[in-house]
């Protein structure tokens, strides 16, 4: 059996048409996961086609931090709160720098809200597939009658 170690998306990306945004989500995956695993988080399904992300964001405020929806990509970015001054640690086990994740959300997965509870922030998603994608009922009729 054949292991595939070094894919090569550019010279794979030219024999395709029409797989551009494939590619770049893929690109844009791969490249997101070679960052640190901080903060950590969570993905849960709430119900079929509702989801929360919750990241450990201790010690950081609302005004720290930031959520954005920018078409099928959900950023949230910490900035680092101001240490207070005066304080030697003996030691600082708790993280406070500053990060950005990047999540590929699905096509039809809005942000419902976000919420900050005990060191958590919890973004809350769900998938609404708009009424004309849906699968619709077709009536059969008879023809037989005529």
């Amino acid at each position: 059996m054949t292991r595939l170690t070094n894919l090569d998306l550019p010279t794979f990306r030219r024999a395709t048409i029409g797989f551009d945004r494939m590619f770049d989500e893929m690109e844009r995956t791969f490249a997101n996961s070679a960052t640190s695993g901080y903060p950590p988080y969570n993905i849960a399904q709430l119900e079929e086609d509702a989801y929360v992300i919750s990241l450990a964001v201790a010690g950081f405020s609302m005004k720290d931090l930031s959520v954005v929806h920018d078409k099928n990509i959900l950023r949230i970015e910490g900035t680092s709160p101001e240490e207070e001054g005066g304080l030697t640690y003996i030691h600082k086990g708790v993280g406070g720098r500053n990060f950005r994740r990047e999540f590929a959300l699905a096509d039809h997965v809005v942000v419902e809200g976000a919420s900050l509870e005990n060191g958590m922030l919890n973004v809350r998603l769900k998938r609404v597939i708009p009424e004309e994608l849906q699968p619709k009922q077709i009536e059969i009729i008879s023809r037989e009658a005529e």
